[in-house]
């Protein structure tokens, strides 16, 4: 994006700041993985065992610095996620006893946001050390380690059924829309004012 992804503005704050309410309106702490004195003053940071380890490292810097059983991770750059996803995946976590959740969207399973039992964490470092790093390939390793499959929440469902709707009626389809460069950013402003359609 020719800028720092958590700095760069939308919809007049930082993506950082947008990440940080989605969970702080889900009723969770906040803490940012990554060493990143920059960022303090949004939340506490943390070690995220060493920034060229990309997302699993900063996954397995969190869980070892919590100590609390189930934690969640949601991006910099899905800033149109409602908060109320983030509650009715902890709480299927929760009620299904289940150590990873994850939601799909159209049919396609997606890495964030998770919902993590820190039971994972040994498991999850192993995978990082062996250089693999793929965060859902390893969710899927630790899953089956703890003699279970990661659990996917089909958003759609949860929308059709009125369990869950977004508070500027987006469409599911774009609470994960994902922003990695200026054109994303511009669509994203689109999304959020009510232009749906997308130039093929």
């Amino acid at each position: 994006m020719g800028a720092d992804k958590a700095t760069v503005a939308f919809v007049g704050r930082p993506l950082i700041a947008h990440a940080i309410r989605i969970l702080r309106d889900a009723d969770l702490p906040v803490l940012i993985a990554g060493n990143r004195p920059d960022l303090q003053n949004f939340a506490q940071t943390v070690d995220d065992l060493g920034s060229s380890r990309g997302p699993l490292g900063g996954i397995c810097g969190a869980l070892e610095f919590t100590s609390v059983t189930t934690t969640v991770f949601v991006p910099v750059d899905l800033p149109l996620l409602p908060s109320g996803l983030i509650r009715l995946m902890r709480k299927i976590a929760h009620v299904a006893d289940r150590a990873i959740v994850v939601p799909s969207v159209n049919g396609y399973v997606q890495t964030f946001p998770a919902v993590l039992d820190r039971a994972m964490l040994p498991i999850l470092k192993a995978e990082l050390e062996s250089g693999r790093g793929g965060c859902y390939s390893a969710f899927e390793v630790a899953a089956r380690a703890l003699g279970q499959q990661v659990h996917v929440v089909r958003t759609e469902l949860l929308a059709q059924t009125g369990q869950l709707q977004h508070p500027d009626g987006l469409p599911v389809a774009r609470w994960f829309f994902n922003i990695n460069s200026s054109a994303d950013l511009h669509r994203a402003h689109a999304f959020r004012n009510g232009k749906f359609a997308e130039r093929g």
